[in-house]
């Protein structure tokens, strides 16, 4: 034992460098920095210029070698301290390894975390640290540990672990029976979002014929995969799906929806006139007929009112200019449009109301209604009275409104029309509460006075008698009535 120790001292003077020891108290500083450089630990601390050495190991190979990490790792758990034999191994490099030890430490390591002249171990004592930490590589973890991300997941497993937001790899499902079952399971499942995710990959990873065959039979992912293409927008694949099943109609509507991403009216009145040949059911082909018909007009509406409009002809349009364009409205907002501009025009004319009640086969309620709005706003009463007038074949008039005469006086009160045009059509409610109501409401003092009197309600005609203005004709007729 003495005569290995004696011959480690021997190798240590006999170095080029030399090893620090306690013994040696002058120069410190210059001794710590000789002894750092001889084991290469602080390199990147301490600049040696005329040193090309390698950092080595107690094994003799380079520091972060594969072979070093391979050693060093398995030394600390299948070596011993007493079981190695001390020797030292002399080569032609002008610094030498030490013997292989029983340790997974580097000579670097015996220095790590010292800072004090005084803190420093012995060699054999800094071997048998364990306190020191061990830096060599990490090994990969336990395949336990990636369970999430195992790949050996059953369908239903995998739809489970779907509707709980794991990650989960559908790559796995090759064939195409296991996509069905994933399938069928999502769809058991009741889950919507896995449902749409397995029809993803599906889509992603099938034939279409043979995706549309299996789909055929699955109704609630067939349902979920149409939905799904008219969200994304994916137009061409829907269309192939719907002609697949033999859905016509479907198809037909389908293209008929393009119209909407159209913006030249010109393009899209051409586009309108090929979806009339498409096979439409007979309710939908008179819409599709209608829509082209109506387009037309709006065409042919606009330009002539744009000419007027932009050279001062019509009064109309100087005293109440065009807000918008009538290109791609509503038949609604058209005839509105038609009766405001365009309601003394004569049949035959484009932009003539009747015309297009006739040409749309509107309905009177409607009609009536969308007139009496735009007469009301421009205050034309005439117009009004001339709407709600009607002739029976003996010649004589009666106002008939169908849209109901209490309608009548709302949309009227909308538009502020006097309490004198009011009056004339509140007498005209039939219903008597709703008349007084309507009366109380607008202030159409006549109407609650009569009505009252046809009651022959002395009360109430008394206590409105206090609504009144004192000294006004009302309340005169009031007292007149009360009197006889």
């Amino acid at each position: 034992m003495s005569r290995a120790r004696a011959d480690e001292e021997e190798y240590w003077h006999s170095s080029k460098f030399r090893a620090f020891t306690f013994d040696d108290e002058d120069d410190e500083l210059s001794q710590l920095k000789e002894s750092k450089r001889a084991v290469n630990s602080l390199r990147d601390i301490v600049d040696d210029d005329d040193d090309d050495l390698e950092r080595v190991s107690w094994s003799g190979e380079p520091v972060g070698s594969i072979s070093w990490s391979i050693k060093e790792t398995a030394s600390g758990s299948t070596s011993s301290l007493d079981g190695r034999d001390s020797s030292l191994q002399k080569g032609s490099s002008s610094y030498a390894a030490l013997p292989k030890q029983a340790s997974s430490y580097s000579l670097s390591s015996l220095f790590k975390g010292r800072n004090k002249l005084s803190s420093f171990q012995s060699l054999s004592d800094a071997l048998t640290d364990t306190g020191v930490k061990n830096y060599a590589p990490e090994l990969r973890r336990p395949r336990a540990e990636y369970k999430d991300y195992s790949s050996d997941w059953s369908p239903k497993d995998t739809v489970r672990r779907m509707q709980r937001g794991k990650v989960c790899s559908l790559e796995r499902f090759r064939s195409l029976q296991d996509k069905l079952v994933l399938l069928d399971e999502a769809v058991a499942g009741h889950d919507g979002n896995v449902i749409t995710a397995v029809l993803i990959f599906l889509k992603r990873t099938l034939r279409r014929e043979i995706l549309f065959r299996e789909l055929e039979v699955r109704q609630v992912a067939l349902c979920h995969l149409i939905h799904l293409l008219r969200e994304t927008g994916e137009q061409k694949f829907l269309l192939d799906l719907l002609r697949f099943l033999d859905r016509t109609e479907e198809v037909a509507l389908s293209q008929y929806r393009e119209h909407l991403n159209i913006q030249d009216v010109e393009k899209r009145r051409e586009f309108l006139k090929g979806c009339i040949g498409l096979p439409f059911s007979a309710e939908d082909i008179s819409h599709i007929q209608d829509h082209y018909t109506l387009l037309e007009r709006q065409i042919i509406i606009e330009a002539n009112d744009r000419h007027l409009e932009m050279a001062g002809q019509s009064e109309l349009f100087r005293k109440y200019p065009r807000k918008a364009s009538i290109l791609n409205m509503p038949l609604v907002t058209t005839l509105f449009y038609s009766c405001f501009y365009h309601y003394t025009e004569a049949e035959g004319m484009f932009s003539s109301p009747t015309n297009l009640k006739k040409t749309f086969k509107i309905p009177d309620k409607q009609y009536v209604l969308t007139a009496l709005a735009a007469r009301a706003k421009l205050r034309a009463w005439g117009d009004v009275d001339a709407l709600l007038t009607t002739k029976n074949w003996l010649g004589y008039t009666k106002k008939k409104a169908p849209i109901g005469f209490h309608r009548v006086v709302e949309i009227l009160q909308r538009n502020n029309a006097p309490v004198q045009v009011l009056q004339e059509y509140v007498r005209l409610v039939e219903d008597v509460e709703t008349r007084l109501n309507l009366a109380t409401k607008y202030k159409c003092h006549d109407v609650v006075i009569e009505t009252y009197r046809d009651l022959k309600d002395r009360v109430q005609l008394t206590a409105y008698k206090c609504k009144v203005e004192r000294g006004s004709a009302e309340e005169e007729k009031i007292q007149s009535i009360l009197s006889n």
